[in-house]
């Protein structure tokens, strides 16, 4: 499978989709749920752990979502050949049997979680806050459906993940990364490097003369697939989404001020007042001592005759809100240096004395007001996106095209003419038209004209996408593209010259040249770049520069083409500066912070590996490789 991953991530896609991978699929057993609790063992189960068995159709729905997730990730859909080749399929299958191994060890041990426990963990999910930032009954419904989740289904795997959590957590306590471990890994983070540096472009290049016919003809036939015309597909979609019915909504002044007055304090910037109050255990001590104050004596010293600290005395700057409501009413209607009469509060009757007053910033209806009405729009759309789902569902289902479906609904579709698998018109530009991070372009590549194509989901709504017509891919002339054929052989002569002449400048220098002399010789200027490391690149190097510096020794020399080889850079090691190591700097806790946790998913992984030996682990392979197309 180490092979098969290596050689699949040989290309940018394979890069991406990988990058992808290690962010989804690392081990992070706690987090992750899985479907409902599994039954029945036999020619449908893909494996059984425990007393706990996968079923067939409870893996292909797992596997489905895992791909699907990953997909829109890296903005294009992965083939079964494609996952398979990433070891993606045998990945969600060890991430599955995990988290039934984890579950199976939860029921062991007798762990348990109340009721009122997971309601207080969902509704404090800050996915399922509506308008008034409080917990939304409709919103959690609906963002649990378009996951394809029942209300009870959603809770028990909650359940389950909260239950996994109380294992997860309690192995990596008490870890702590060896010394020298720190010490090495803080070293390479912050290593600086200086160089001096010649940039070789065009002009060192010299004269390139225009081709021949001749060779400009070989150079086509040699390069023609480069030239080649893609596959272009004229789509349609719709979008229904909240976000997008929100804009159809009409929503009231009148709405809109009722949320604004609930966030006012929210939204500006409090009055606050600096105060120093004294609480008395009555009332007539406290008259008592008003009556002192107002004789002469100060603030500060009868606080110290009653035994308090200026600590003690001072609150500092205070909003109304952070007060006793008694005590803030009276401070908040008092000139600056007044002191109040006593006032009864909570815990006793004080006397305060306002100090100095910050005035704040009242928010304004008119500033906010459109941010609210969309927030409000959009809201109130979450409700109408199933009912138009269904509405969509049944148009389509009786053979409606997307474009006859939205028309009938009330919807705007949209049509793209032309556009090839990377989002471009013929004309090279991206295609206008399609909302951010929806891919339906490359779903639309995935499927054919005619095709009943399933919907999307997106931003808590949904899209549904018609393939009308496809222009096939195909070989261009040389006179349909003979200015781009000429730019890209002199891009190429002027990368060959460049290589020679960088070349010929390392073979100096290291036969102890100067810099300065053989950029001199050539008309370009010497550039120096101080202080870097290696994940922060100067704006003046390329990453690549930065890459091979750190690669070189003191006073090493080398070449890196970048932008394609139309620029050499040639550069030299001028100095290596070593970091000193402050274990108290937030840069060395950041670190310690990574090697926690990447230590403690190792013994998560350990832990969860012998509870699968330990409670035995039966994988149907015929069954799995029925899901993941290994058979096809």
């Amino acid at each position: 499978m180490l092979r098969g991953m290596r050689k699949a991530s040989s290309n940018w896609l394979g890069k991406s989709i990988m990058a992808v991978v290690m962010g989804v699929l690392i081990i992070s057993f706690g987090v992750w749920g899985i479907a409902d609790i599994f039954k029945g063992f036999g020619q449908s189960t893909v494996a059984k752990v425990g007393g706990t068995e996968i079923s067939l159709n409870e893996f292909r729905q797992i596997y489905t979502d895992r791909l699907q997730q990953i997909g829109r990730q890296a903005g294009r859909p992965l083939s079964p050949d494609q996952a398979r080749a990433f070891g993606l399929d045998r990945q969600v299958l060890q991430q599955t049997i995990a988290e039934a191994a984890l579950d199976e060890e939860a029921r062991r041990l007798g762990l348990g979680q109340s009721d009122d426990q997971i309601r207080q963990l969902i509704m404090n999910d800050p996915n399922f806050k509506g308008v008034g930032g409080s917990f939304d009954s409709n919103r959690f419904q609906a963002v649990i459906r378009n996951f394809g989740y029942t209300e009870q289904r959603y809770v028990a795997e909650q359940r389950k993940v909260s239950l996994r959590r109380q294992i997860t957590g309690t192995i990596g306590a008490g870890l702590e990364p060896p010394k020298a471990m720190l010490e090495v890994l803080t070293r390479f983070q912050n290593e600086q490097r200086a160089i001096e540096f010649v940039r070789l472009d065009a002009a060192q290049a010299g004269t390139i003369e225009a081709p021949s016919p001749e060779a400009l003809a070989a150079y086509f036939e040699d390069h023609k697939v480069q030239f080649r015309a893609p596959e272009y597909r004229k789509i349609a979609f719709v979008v229904v989404s909240p976000e997008e019915i929100g804009k159809w909504s009409e929503v009231s002044d009148e709405d809109a001020k009722k949320v604004f007055d609930q966030r006012k304090d929210r939204l500006g910037t409090p009055e606050k007042r600096q105060i120093h109050q004294i609480v008395f255990p009555n009332a007539t001590e406290a008259q008592t001592a008003r009556e002192r104050l107002a004789g002469g004596m100060s603030f500060e010293d009868l606080g110290k005759e009653r035994g308090l600290t200026a600590s003690d005395v001072d609150l500092g700057l205070v909003t109304k809100s952070s007060l006793d409501p008694a005590i803030g009413d009276a401070v908040f209607a008092l000139p600056a240096g007044e002191v109040s009469q006593p006032i009864q509060g909570r815990l006793g009757t004080s006397i305060v004395k306002v100090d100095k007053i910050e005035p704040g910033n009242e928010a304004n209806y008119a500033s906010f007001a459109g941010d609210i009405k969309r927030e409000i729009a959009i809201e109130r759309a979450r409700v109408k996106v199933a009912d138009l789902r269904d509405k969509m569902e049944d148009e389509r289902g009786g053979g409606a095209s997307v474009i006859d479906a939205a028309q009938k609904l009330g919807l705007s579709a949209v049509t793209i003419d032309a556009v090839d698998r990377s989002g471009r018109a013929p004309n090279g530009q991206a295609v206008s038209g399609i909302p951010q991070g929806l891919d339906v372009v490359s779903q639309a590549f995935n499927t054919d004209v005619g095709v009943d194509n399933d919907s999307i989901s997106f931003k808590g709504g949904y899209v549904w996408y018609d393939v009308l017509a496809i222009t096939p891919s195909r070989d261009r002339n040389l006179d349909e593209v003979r200015d781009q054929v000429e730019a890209r052989w002199r891009q190429d002569q002027i990368a060959t010259k460049l290589k020679v002449k960088a070349t010929e400048m390392v073979q100096k220098l290291e036969s102890g040249g100067k810099l300065a002399d053989e950029a001199a010789a050539i008309g370009a200027k010497v550039e120096t770049a101080t202080g870097f490391k290696r994940d922060d690149s100067p704006a003046s190097v390329p990453a690549a520069v930065v890459s091979a510096a750190f690669r070189a020794a003191k006073d090493g020399v080398g070449q890196t083409p970048v932008t394609g080889g139309a620029e050499v850079i040639v550069f030299r090691v001028t100095e290596i500066v070593d970091p000193a190591i402050d274990a108290a700097s937030d840069a060395v806790k950041k670190l310690k912070d990574s090697l926690d946790r990447a230590r403690t998913e190792e013994q998560v992984a350990s832990y969860v590996n012998k509870l699968e030996t330990d409670i035995g682990t039966t994988i149907n392979q015929a069954a799995f490789a029925q899901v993941t197309g290994a058979n096809q």
